[in-house]
């Protein structure tokens, strides 16, 4: 069973920073405002909640986000998102979004291989569950779509850069 105790601290940081970079990367695709913003995060919240409670989730998923759900976890993440995307403009928070996805992809192929199915499935769920959150476009609700083709541009980008 693959446990924390497999990865460094630096890659471990990087496990939990995915949760919340693969549903940013989304978000800033196509920001929709205060309110879109809001929707995607309680999404993104929920699409983790759903993953944790998942019966077929393995170990080492579950050992992401109960760590993600600890105060020195959320410190870490933070603490991590403050450097990585310093300064970054919504197009750039995706791209380095993408970049650490594809480094987390290199990590459990190295070091989890059998659990590394699981968990690119687990950041893929919260990708599309953040797309799906709120309209894109239109006026007050009305003519939009549910995912954008910027989203769904950056979902095909998530999957390629966890393949």
């Amino acid at each position: 069973m693959v446990t924390r105790e497999n990865f460094t601290s630096e890659e471990w940081t990087k496990l939990l920073e995915s949760l919340m970079l693969t549903g940013m990367a989304v978000s800033a695709a196509d920001p929709n405002g205060l309110w879109g913003t809001i929707k995607e995060a309680l999404a993104s919240r929920s699409a983790l909640a759903a993953s944790k409670a998942e019966s077929g989730s393995n170990e080492l998923v579950k050992a992401i986000i109960a760590d993600f759900e600890t105060r020195e976890g959320r410190s870490a993440i933070q603490e991590a998102l403050r450097k990585r995307l310093a300064g970054a403009d919504p197009a750039e928070v995706v791209h380095r979004s993408l970049d650490t996805l594809h480094e987390v992809s290199a990590i459990l192929a190295a070091k989890a291989p059998a659990d590394a199915a699981a968990f690119k499935a687990c950041l893929r769920g919260i990708g599309q569950k953040v797309a799906e959150a709120s309209m894109e476009g239109g006026f007050l609700g009305f003519g939009g779509v549910q995912v954008s083709e910027a989203e769904k541009a950056t979902l095909t980008d998530i999957a390629k850069a966890l393949a």
